[in-house]
């Protein structure tokens, strides 16, 4: 029974395997054997979940093969990345990096080289971990996933996204098969920070901040949080300190300390509650600072 314990390459439960190389073939199985089917996209979380006999699936749907879920598109305002593109590749694309660089700074902050080889952009969401480090980035952007079945697709803001730890709003017969992220506004200053115990483990604390000025006064604002509530959320009542407002030390310390009132942390193996909750004021505010700096370098080189 605890084999696996011993030699953790085995994985000790039997499954049916699927590797559909088609979206459509993806959902037909997917129609047809719904709770009973766990998707494997890079599979950094399910294979060690399977491994440690915490999920036992009947079956296992290989989605790797799939190839129109891996692209990396810039549209007219919007970047569309499919569910199945690797961390590596959002790393490593420069329509990222230029349009999108909270969200290539926070791909670069997940975990080793080799985890970024294998995970993927919609197994990170899926995985609906608090301390996803994709969340709080696409939530900045207003990112929304669209998700596919038989009976037709949806499309669904990332805020509504995550139900709870390890559960998101996805029907048992659906499929996500892309990420829709607007392209901000042009002079939006981001950024991106995480606290860990080591460079490669999951986030104590992790934020991202997108601002937008005109002159000193704040007229977007938008931050987020991961590992600080059951799911990665967006800081709506800190956001409404600053917005409107001009961007003073003052604001930023009213701002922080709204944040640490507004987070909901709990005390676990990674951290405790107290220490979340202090750190999230030091996250917010150099976050703040530093897309507020981007801002200003933006103007001066533009």
């Amino acid at each position: 029974m605890y084999i696996n314990r011993v030699n953790t390459k085995i994985l000790p439960v039997e499954f049916k395997y699927f590797a559909p190389k088609t979206v459509s073939e993806a959902a037909s199985i997917l129609n047809r054997y719904g709770e009973e089917v766990r998707i494997l996209a890079g599979g950094t979380d399910l294979l060690v979940k399977v491994k440690q006999r915490l999920i036992e699936p009947k079956y296992i749907l290989n989605v790797k093969g799939i190839e129109e879920l891996r692209f990396i598109e810039d549209r007219s305002g919007e970047i569309g990345v499919g569910a199945a593109t690797k961390l590596s590749e959002l790393v490593g694309s420069e329509i990222i990096k230029e349009k999108l660089p909270v969200l290539h700074e926070a791909a670069e902050a997940v975990g080793s080289v080799q985890i970024r080889n294998m995970g993927t952009i919609g197994g990170n969401l899926c995985n609906a971990s608090p301390a996803s480090d994709l969340a709080p980035p696409l939530l900045v952007l207003n990112t929304s996933v669209k998700a596919y079945s038989s009976s037709g697709e949806r499309v669904i803001p990332l805020e509504k996204f995550f139900l709870g730890p390890g559960e998101t709003v996805l029907k048992p017969d659906e499929l996500l098969v892309e990420i829709k992220i607007p392209c901000p506004p042009e002079g939006t200053g981001m950024s991106f920070l995480k606290v860990a115990r080591t460079s490669m483990d999951l986030a104590k604390a992790n934020v991202a901040v997108a601002i937008k000025l005109d002159g000193n006064t704040v007229k977007l604002c938008r931050i987020a949080m991961g590992s600080v509530a059951p799911t990665p959320i967006r800081l709506f009542q800190t956001e409404k300190i600053l917005l409107g407002s001009e961007f003073t030390d003052g604001k930023i310390e009213r701002a922080v300390q709204t944040a640490s009132e507004e987070i909901k942390p709990i005390t676990d193996i990674r951290s405790t509650a107290e220490y979340r909750r202090e750190v999230s004021k030091v996250l917010v505010r150099r976050a703040l600072k530093k897309a507020y700096e981007r801002v200003k370098e933006g103007e001066i080189n533009g």
